[in-house]
């Protein structure tokens, strides 16, 4: 028998110690889809589209009645989540768009710079943080926190694999002329282009679009598969699928998904008849098309579970899924034939219930008790430090405080005892939202929700009138002005996305 020497054997045991750490140490999955309404989903309510995996998800994992987005469109949705801030404090508070230059495919025009407004590189995201904390990170689908080549792009904001879209106005297109891929382990040195052959052959806009073959949705969620079954069962990962389903324009392969509802919906469909400017391709059975999308939304969450599980990572892995905001009527989406029962008032880029309030169901089998719903009430700003909470990252804000910034705000309240029972869970005095395209506010106080336009305050008691039809600001003059005070401590002025202020 041979004996190791001391150093050696100490070397390995230190190694296996390691190896054991990094084993127990949780794997996230965080998928957020694209402008789906709280009522969107079957174990949510909704009685025209079929969402079996996400209903197996629900019934396995924890299911949220009062979670919210970030901000009640995409951009700065995403920027709450990515910073940890609320819109009165985060530097991305609207869909602020860099299109530039022009470069042609085949006989298609296009821009040469796409994206949205940086991300405060002052400011720590969250895959910067999971990076520096030994997780393996990858994002798949919609980045919108930089345009190419500006200073927050995926590759240096502590993203090692990235497929989809830089841009989310080029996310407009589901057949587009091509996709933006950065990967560290294959060499990359920053985002780059990949031309989708295929495509660029044919028309962007009308009659011959849809000969178009290379539907963006299914490559990137193949990629993401790829990228998931590459992972091993030592190495924690951040996965962040940032889906561009339901979100229009609508269209999609005709395959047995979409002909199941157009048999369905065979009376009344919605027709569209299209918008060039704004990416938006026509059609003639919106409804078909709307409820195909989440269905097929479905399929890939339900394949991405059954990865899970042929890996054998299910059982200490978090899974999420959400919405980055209130369902949209772009494109030919009709939101009130789907939500008939009109639960909740208002729509995409309203701060209205209905503008932000998300599905949101967790499913993690180590720690969440299946079957459970939950009436926390949450914001996407919540979501860093849950998840530093998950991986054992002590002392976030304190250790990533920006020493350039004045005041650094990280505004989220870690929901991990929610999820796990283990101990008190503490609650937020409000939630907050700006939105200065519709010169909207928001904030949530217990049952008080009071929603502000142009300054005008409006007070609603969410617990008898959870559609916000009674104003009943005169009644209660006092908690008007609590709120207007908390409204003003939590705005922070943005020369780029103003907004009106109560008086």
């Amino acid at each position: 028998m041979k004996i190791l020497p001391t150093s050696l054997l100490l070397g390995s045991i230190a190694l296996s110690a390691q190896s054991a750490e990094a084993q127990s140490r949780p794997n996230i999955i965080y998928i957020m889809c694209d402008d789906m309404g709280y009522g969107d989903l079957a174990c949510y309510g909704q009685r025209l589209i079929d969402t079996p995996h996400i209903d197996r998800l629900a019934a396995e994992g924890m299911l949220f009645t009062q979670a919210y987005a970030g901000s009640p469109v995409s951009a700065p949705s995403r920027a709450c989540f990515m910073t940890g801030q609320h819109t009165g404090h985060t530097h991305v508070r609207g869909n602020k768009e860099h299109w530039s230059g022009e470069v042609r495919y085949g006989e298609n025009a296009d821009y040469r710079i796409v994206g949205q407004e940086p991300y405060d590189t002052a400011h720590v995201v969250l895959p910067e943080i999971f990076k520096d904390n030994g997780y393996t990170t990858g994002l798949f689908g919609k980045w919108a926190g930089g345009y190419e080549g500006s200073v927050s792009t995926p590759e240096a904001r502590g993203i090692d694999e990235f497929y989809g879209y830089i841009c989310q106005f080029q996310a407009h297109l589901y057949y587009p002329n091509f996709l933006n891929v950065y990967s560290r382990s294959s060499g990359d040195t920053r985002v780059r282009r990949e031309v989708l052959e295929a495509n660029t052959c044919w028309p962007m806009y009308g009659a011959d679009y849809k000969r178009r073959t290379q539907y963006s949705a299914d490559l990137i969620h193949r990629r993401a598969l790829e990228w998931l079954d590459a992972q091993r069962p030592d190495q924690p990962f951040l996965g962040i699928f940032t889906y561009t389903l339901p979100h229009a324009e609508l269209a999609q392969p005709d395959d047995s998904i979409l002909q199941r509802y157009k048999q369905r919906f065979t009376t009344g469909e919605r027709t569209y008849a299209g918008s060039e400017g704004s990416r938006y391709n026509p059609t003639d059975c919106g409804h078909a098309e709307f409820a195909g999308m989440i269905s097929r939304l479905d399929v890939q969450v339900g394949e991405i579970m059954d990865k899970l599980e042929e890996k054998g990572l299910a059982e200490n892995t978090v899974l999420i899924f959400t919405s980055d905001n209130g369902p949209h009527e772009e494109g030919g989406a009709d939101p009130n034939f789907f939500n008939r029962d009109g639960l909740l008032r208002g729509i995409k880029r309203s701060t209205y219930e209905g503008g932000i309030r998300i599905p949101f169901i967790v499913r993690w089998p180590a720690k969440v008790k299946a079957g459970t719903v939950s009436n926390h009430q949450l914001a996407f700003y919540d979501l860093m430090p849950t998840f530093c909470d998950i991986a054992g990252i002590d002392r976030y804000a304190e250790r990533y405080r920006s020493r350039s910034l004045p005041t650094d705000y990280f505004d989220g309240i870690s929901f991990y005892p929610t999820l796990t029972g283990e101990g008190t869970q503490p609650t937020h005095e409000s939630l907050y939202w700006e939105f200065a395209e519709t010169d909207m506010m928001g904030l949530r106080m217990g049952d008080w929700k009071m929603v502000v336009q142009k300054g005008q305050c409006r007070l609603y008691n969410l617990a008898a009138d959870l559609h916000e039809d009674h104003d009943v600001s005169a009644q209660h003059p006092e908690i008007v002005a609590r709120m207007k005070e908390i409204l003003r401590r939590e705005h922070t002025d943005s020369p780029l996305f103003r907004v009106t202020l109560p008086e």
